[in-house]
Order: C-alpha cells, then sequence, then structure tokens
C-alpha cells in the first residue's frame, strides 16, 4: 500500500473519545459541571451502570466515561485530550469559568501553535487541555507549554 489513502479510506475526524475513570458517576457531574457536557447514552450491563457518552451542547465533542479505576490511575497525570477552542477570546472565557468554578488549573500558556490552558485534571487526576489554536499577535504569555 502506498502512502497516499484511497478517497475511499479518507479521515473525517474523531467519533468519540473514551476515558477510563475510578468513579463513573463523580466523574459524569465533573464533565457536565467543569466542561458543560450532557449525557446522551447509558451503558448498562447486568443491570450496572459501566459507562456514559457525553455531547457538548452543539454536538460537536462527544466523550465517553467508562468505569475502569486500574486503566483510569495509570493516566492520572497524563494529558490525552486537548480540547479546541475558537480563539483566544474563548480561551479566555473559559479560563474565567474555570476560576468562578473554583477549579483549579494552570492557566493560559503558549503553545507550540497558538494557546493552551493546561493543568485542568478531572476527578482520576487526567488532564484536559484547552487548545486555540490560532496565535494572535501580541495576546500571548511568555511561558511555553510544558513538554513531556
Amino acid at each position: 500500500m502506498t502512502l497516499e489513502v484511497a478517497m475511499d479510506m479518507a479521515l473525517t475526524g474523531f467519533h468519540h473519545i473514551k476515558l477510563p475513570v475510578s468513579d463513573l458517576a463523580l466523574s459524569r457531574d465533573w464533565y457536565e459541571r467543569v466542561l458543560g457536557l450532557a449525557v446522551h447514552l447509558e451503558f448498562v450491563e447486568e443491570g450496572t451502570l459501566m459507562g456514559v457518552a457525553l455531547k457538548d451542547p452543539s454536538g460537536t465533542v462527544e466523550l465517553a466515561l467508562r468505569c475502569d479505576p486500574a486503566r483510569a490511575a495509570a493516566l492520572a497525570g497524563f494529558d490525552p485530550i486537548a480540547l479546541c477552542v475558537p480563539g483566544r477570546a474563548e480561551l479566555a472565557a473559559w479560563h474565567g469559568r474555570l476560576e468562578e468554578l473554583g477549579e483549579p488549573h494552570g492557566g493560559i500558556v503558549t503553545g507550540a501553535v497558538g494557546h493552551v490552558l493546561v493543568g485542568l485534571h478531572d476527578p482520576d487526576g487526567i488532564e484536559i487541555r484547552l487548545y486555540s489554536p490560532h496565535p494572535q499577535p501580541g495576546q500571548g504569555s511568555e511561558q511555553q507549554e510544558p513538554r513531556p
């Protein structure tokens, strides 16, 4: 197979992202309260709620949470998700929202391209970043995004 991708093999984006969590109810509440996501599917196995799928109000972002404490613990401190926001003003609005909620975070820093709000952790310690990939001259922070 060549490096060229045939049209029938094209990708259009992510369908959803699934994260493991140790406490499904606690994590669901956090993602609803902090990120404004809403449950649209529940996954029940043998009478037990094992997972949920959440969407943002526009239906653009879909995130699934699955009860799996061991895997959640393994991801603590890692940043598997960077959610995209339209611009620097929206990123600042998110910063304000997190401040109002009293949600700890590391502030807005200059990323490789654009700006990123770092240090936001879900109840399992998994870092969720908010990223504005469009730099605007004169509005950047002098601090650089931490590198792994």
